[in-house]
């Protein structure tokens, strides 16, 4: 009786193995709401990059940020054109204040590579701040707001 239990047991183990091992890879995670809500200047200035010197340029490939470190201008809002380039990767750009550690100041979405979007932050006031992947959080840079 014992080793029939244990048969039994096993071979369930067995079909659920195989059933995780088989489902089509795929992220589906969902990120939470930006935790700074766009002031309504911010927001008018749309997705078109229309803020001239007030874009950042900001990639991801191999797991990592491409650029270690980027300068705003201090109590401006400012807009991130975030370039995915990790393939089925899902990556963002949240910005910490001080540290990766510190307060969440903006969340920006998290979205699948091999894509770019733009985000638009709300005017940060002069300091160093962390810009940090919220999935992959050893992704890290500086943001200097000057």
């Amino acid at each position: 009786m014992r080793h029939a239990r244990l048969l039994s047991v096993a071979t369930l183990s067995l079909v659920l193995v195989s059933a995780c091992t088989t489902a089509s890879a795929g992220w589906t995670y969902v990120p939470a709401p930006s935790m700074t809500p766009i002031p309504s200047s911010a927001a008018s200035a749309g997705p078109s990059g229309s803020g001239g010197d007030n874009v950042v340029q900001i990639s991801a490939l191999g797991i990592k940020y491409e650029q270690s470190s980027v300068t705003v201008k201090a109590s401006t809002s400012f807009q991130i054109a975030f370039d995915n380039k990790d393939a089925g990767t899902p990556h963002n750009v949240a910005i910490h204040q001080g540290s990766a550690t510190g307060a969440e100041l903006f969340k920006g979405e998290v979205f699948n590579g091999v894509a770019t979007h733009t985000y638009t932050v709300p005017p940060l006031d002069a300091g160093a701040y962390a810009f940090v992947c919220t999935v992959h959080p050893t992704m890290i840079g500086t943001l200097t707001a000057q």
